[in-house]
């Protein structure tokens, strides 16, 4: 049985999934297996994948596109380690990704959930590192309040995480009902319960395309994760109220900038507003065409290897 069972869910990326595959074949840790999950690509995705050969992958097809958390489960289901590490199909793993994660999961038998900081490519590619004052050590430790801990930008993406499959198997799975933010139900259920080890060190190449990530396009036919629920079933924890607000903050503000009245008033109506900053608070009170202009001026910036947030 291999120590790490690798998922990569894959639909319609096919300028970057060799690349990707590529990262994890050349792990300098190399037992694992490598599960590629095509979710019904309609470009050359499945056949570039196909391109590269090794023993360790498995590629398995869905007959009709399902969806990133449908992929995942699909990739979970199948996983023969008792480790679930996760790759999107345009991202690059560092060559020592797994053998760091590997390091955390000896030095902290106690947790469950494994991640590493990671660098942002944009596409004019430039790099960007974050700077997290949160983590409050040089290498690796245990992250003692997720939810506190992310209430800026975010300390880790999907790519750069590793679970323990009994995770998977006592909290359930990815929602597949939900289609935007699924990574962050899961964290809310993962996070409230079990222990979480983080390598300080930028292991994950996350590909950043800054127009796709900057402009707001609002929530239209999406489905986010039900705050609501979660701030009944944690009524005790205040971090997580926080958390919740702080995602209900940015949400509300996609909101505004699409013009989705009646869900930015129903995101609002739920926030403590003294979870958030002034700065939150006047972004969420301004016009759209406030957010318009500011949102415009983030992607110039960004453009120049320069970003900026309202954290």
């Amino acid at each position: 049985m291999p120590k790490f069972s690798v998922i990569i869910p894959l639909y319609n990326k096919e300028e970057f999934v060799k690349g990707s595959i590529n990262s994890v074949l050349n792990q300098s840790f190399s037992d694992f297996e490598l599960i590629i999950i095509n979710d019904a690509s309609t470009d050359a995705s499945f056949q570039k994948a196909q391109e590269i050969t090794d023993s360790r992958i498995q590629i398995i097809e869905h007959s009709k596109n399902k969806g990133l958390p449908a992929s995942r489960n699909t990739g979970i289901k199948m996983a023969k380690a008792d480790y679930i590490a996760f790759l999107d199909a345009d991202d690059l793993w560092k060559p020592t990704y797994l053998e760091k994660i590997l390091v955390l999961i000896s030095a902290y038998p106690e947790a469950s959930l494994f991640a590493t900081k990671y660098e942002v490519l944009l596409s004019n590619s430039k790099v960007i590192e974050h700077d997290f004052k949160e983590i409050k050590f040089d290498n690796h430790g245990i992250i003692t309040n997720f939810f506190e801990s992310n209430l800026n930008q975010s300390i880790f993406y999907p790519s750069c995480l590793c679970v323990e499959k009994k995770v998977f198997n006592e909290i359930g799975l990815y929602n597949e009902s939900i289609n935007y933010s699924e990574d962050v139900d899961f964290n809310i259920r993962s996070q409230a319960v079990y222990k979480f080890a983080y390598f300080n060190e930028a292991l994950v190449t996350y590909l950043r395309n800054s127009q796709n990530q900057i402009t707001q396009n609002g929530l239209v036919g999406k489905t986010i994760p039900d705050y609501d629920f979660y701030e009944k079933k944690f009524n005790k924890r205040s971090d997580i109220k926080k958390y919740l607000d702080f995602q209900r903050y940015t949400k509300a503000k996609q909101c505004k900038l699409s013009g989705e009245k009646e869900r930015y008033n129903k995101l609002v109506s739920k926030i403590n507003f003294n979870n958030l900053t002034s700065k939150q608070v006047f972004l969420l009170k301004s016009p759209s065409v406030v957010l318009q202009i500011i949102t415009k001026f983030k992607l110039f910036l960004l453009k120049s290897g320069i970003e900026v947030n309202s954290y």
